[in-house]
């Protein structure tokens, strides 16, 4: 799968702004040149605005930039690099208002926006990184032993989970790290068992943790066990969003059957009722806040197509379906947020929205929408889209072919 989503919560608090910046668009200075400390990475800032209104925008991205992640608050973007740095930009004009360089090398764990305690996070080889979304500086930074890598991350309560092992990653021997979201301290650390590309999964007052066959929850302040799947439930991959999990296929299997997709209760990790089993290959899912699914299904021989499938968790039944060449999508605003089909030349290179209890049959306010054609939603750009945290209105797709970061009205 060529694409990867990065998602943002939405539980927020305000931001006045980075320091150096004014309170009125544009520039009114040139940038400047500051320390974070007498140990901490030069910080690179500039007067230009975050405190306007989110705006419609398209911004080039650096190289570094376009093969990192990008993320958004309510009130600021945010991209982390791929050699570990941050770099800030307005949300009225996307010009870059702050940065963090560095210049680490190796796999990156992705970048995690944890908007309630103003903090991104981001792993690149063995060394984890925050920055201070308020002030625009570096907020603490933590180095693994030479030969561990970062490979995935999460957040939730004031707690960075970030988990490690040793690089080339072999097995399922992991070892999971919590640590305090405000200034990097270690709160404890578990030896877990992963598989490659399971989400962290961590809300009320627990973590979860996938090793491909079962699902581990932990408690959040001791990382102590507290429950775990039972061993008749088979969990390949693990669905996550709002408080629901949920078990399917493994999206890198050349099976042609699949396991039962089933809902686990968070407290116990048993199977409740979920409502549908599937013989097409489960690709990518998401959850909203209120328990509906939308899972992409390909054809488990064919995977260039398939249908998002969408289904009521909460009252155990399937809601509608649509054809789709592609696994992005988010939710946000009660709305499935994706593309349209690479394969239809009337519609694609545009941005999607479904209404998520509707479908695509929904009329009024909740029938689907799409924006104008856009260069940066070409399937060629291999897009990314990013729903910032809160009712903001605006959506941004990240194209990464040719590097550039668009705001537009959520269609």
């Amino acid at each position: 799968m060529k694409r990867r989503i990065v998602a943002v919560g939405a539980a927020l608090l305000v931001l006045v702004g980075c320091a150096g910046n004014t309170a009125s668009g544009g520039p009114k200075t040139p940038a400047v040149r500051s320390s974070s400390g007498a140990s901490g990475p030069t910080v690179e800032t500039s007067s230009m605005s975050v405190s306007g209104p989110w705006r419609a925008w398209t911004a080039s991205l650096s190289r570094q930039e376009a093969h990192g992640s990008c993320g958004a608050t309510a009130h600021q973007v945010v991209c982390a690099t791929d050699s570990g740095g941050f770099v800030g930009r307005s949300r009225a004009d996307g010009r870059v208002t702050w940065t963090v360089p560095a210049d680490d090398r190796g796999k990156s764990a992705g970048l995690f926006v944890d908007t309630a305690d103003e903090r991104a996070v981001t792993g690149v080889a063995g060394r984890l990184r925050a920055a201070n979304l308020r002030t625009g500086a570096q907020a603490w930074t933590r180095r693994l032993p030479t030969g561990r890598a970062y490979f995935a991350l999460g957040a939730a309560d004031g707690i960075v989970y970030a988990l490690h092992a040793r690089e080339p990653f072999t097995g399922t021997a992991a070892v999971l790290d919590a640590v305090r979201a405000s200034d990097g301290r270690p709160l404890w650390h578990r030896s877990v068992g992963w598989s490659p590309g399971e989400p962290l999964a961590a809300f009320r007052g627990r973590v979860y943790t996938a090793d491909g066959t079962r699902v581990t929850a932990r408690d959040a302040r001791t990382g102590a066990t507290a429950a775990t799947s039972p061993t008749g439930v088979e969990c390949p991959h693990l669905v996550t969003g709002g408080h629901y999990l949920v078990c399917t296929g493994s999206p890198f299997s050349a099976e042609d059957t699949f396991p039962p997709m089933r809902r686990l209760d968070p407290a116990t990790l048993r199977p409740l009722p979920t409502p549908r089993n599937t013989i097409n290959k489960p690709v990518r899912g998401v959850i909203s806040d209120d328990g509906v699914l939308v899972l992409f299904e390909a054809g488990a021989e064919d995977t260039s197509a398939g249908d998002w499938f969408a289904y009521d968790l909460e009252n155990d039944r399937p809601l509608w379906s649509t054809y789709a060449t592609e696994a992005d999508a988010t939710v946000t605003a009660g709305r499935l947020v994706t593309f349209t089909p690479g394969n239809d030349r009337t519609t694609r290179g545009r941005l999607l929205t479904i209404d998520l209890h509707a479908g695509p049959r929904g009329t009024g306010t909740s029938a689907p929408r799409m924006s104008p054609a856009y260069a940066q939603t070409r399937d060629g750009e291999h897009p990314v889209v990013v729903v910032p945290g809160g009712d903001t209105g605006h959506v941004l797709v990240m194209a990464r072919t040719h590097g550039s970061l668009r705001s537009l009205a959520l269609p």
